[in-house]
């Protein structure tokens, strides 16, 4: 029921983005059709590449074009590359979803135990280290954090691979089964091409995980602060109970909604740092797609990758709404 309840309240939210990127689309500067014809094209030329893209109609049917092709899960052809939207979205998006999720469990694992150490002690060189993180990660942008990465550990010391994709020249691409490269090389037996990948995430997922640990932390210092000021830790230490109990089992439990809340929140900025990072490390996901549709004036592709981000962020929603009844059942009975 909860789960049909959500997905009713972001059909809205669906069809607002639908109607605003076909709207914006439109409002880039430059005209893919002189864009496409070449710069020695003749006016005839350009005008016969304009019809058969359908730009010389009218904009409202355009828009019923657009609206009867997405109903049949039809995100148009890139006329960049002359292939399907849908079909390059699905091909690229395990390499971002990979980059991500790699970067995300990196940030949860810095982020909260630094944050609970902070808040255990306040005032202490753990908490001013806390503070120098968080501030560090919110401060630098994403693309300078990566640049500098690069520069320091592959310039400067030479441990780092290249930054030229997923994987360097000398390695090739595991069999095909999930699309992570990490598990794929795994499942296939591949250690060589698993260390490969590996190596070639870590500066990327670092650069994301930089920007991300900082509202993590930040948040998971604050609720553990105000959850271990509480009256029920006092009766709780009172009793007799073991710090350790009383930190990880009571004071966690209660300040893990926001941290939860906020970790939804940084994931769906990932989907837009992603954008940067991956043209910085030439990393072949969903971003540097959009980016390359967006530079070349092709509109499928960004209206495609805007929509795949919007039904990302509501569905990254609805776990979230799903989370906190499994944490907290007073949400489930208040839902």
């Amino acid at each position: 029921m909860i789960v049909l309840r959500r997905l009713a309240t972001a059909v809205p939210v669906i069809a607002g983005v639908i109607i605003a990127t076909f709207l914006l689309t439109r409002a880039l500067p430059g005209d893919p059709a002189v864009y496409f014809a070449g710069p020695a094209a003749t006016m005839q030329a350009i005008e016969e590449i304009r019809h058969r893209l359908g730009f010389d109609r009218s904009l409202p049917a355009q828009f019923l074009d657009y609206l009867e092709r997405l109903s049949h899960c039809d995100l148009g052809t890139s006329l960049t590359t002359g292939q399907p939207v849908l079909a390059e979205l699905l091909t690229r998006l395990p390499a971002s979803a990979e980059l991500m999720l790699l970067a995300l469990v990196l940030s949860v694992a810095i982020a909260v135990p630094l944050g609970i150490a902070a808040a255990m002690r306040p005032g202490s060189l753990v908490d001013h280290a806390c503070r120098i993180v968080t501030t560090a990660g919110v401060s630098l942008p994403t693309f300078f954090t990566g640049l500098l990465l690069v520069y320091v550990f592959y310039y400067l010391f030479g441990v780092a691979p290249a930054p030229l994709g997923r994987l360097d020249v000398f390695s090739s691409a595991p069999p095909q089964h999930s699309g992570f490269y990490l598990i794929d090389s795994l499942l296939a037996g591949d250690f060589e091409t698993f260390c490969a990948a590996l190596a070639q995430l870590i500066l990327p997922a670092a650069t994301m995980a930089i920007f991300t640990l900082a509202p993590l932390a930040r948040i998971t210092r604050a609720a553990m602060l105000g959850a271990l000021g509480s009256e029920f830790i006092r009766t709780a230490r009172a009793s007799g109970l073991s710090g350790h109990r009383v930190v990880f089992v009571y004071a966690l439990r209660n300040a893990v909604l926001p941290v939860i809340t906020t970790l939804g929140m940084v994931f769906s900025f990932m989907l837009g740092a992603n954008v940067l990072v991956e043209k910085v490390f030439a990393w072949p996901g969903i971003g540097s797609y959009a980016v390359e549709a967006l530079i070349a004036s092709d509109y499928a592709p960004v209206q495609g990758f805007v929509l795949m981000m919007a039904l990302l962020y509501v569905l990254l929603n609805l776990v979230i709404d799903l989370v906190y009844g499994f944490v907290d059942p007073r949400v489930r009975l208040e839902a």
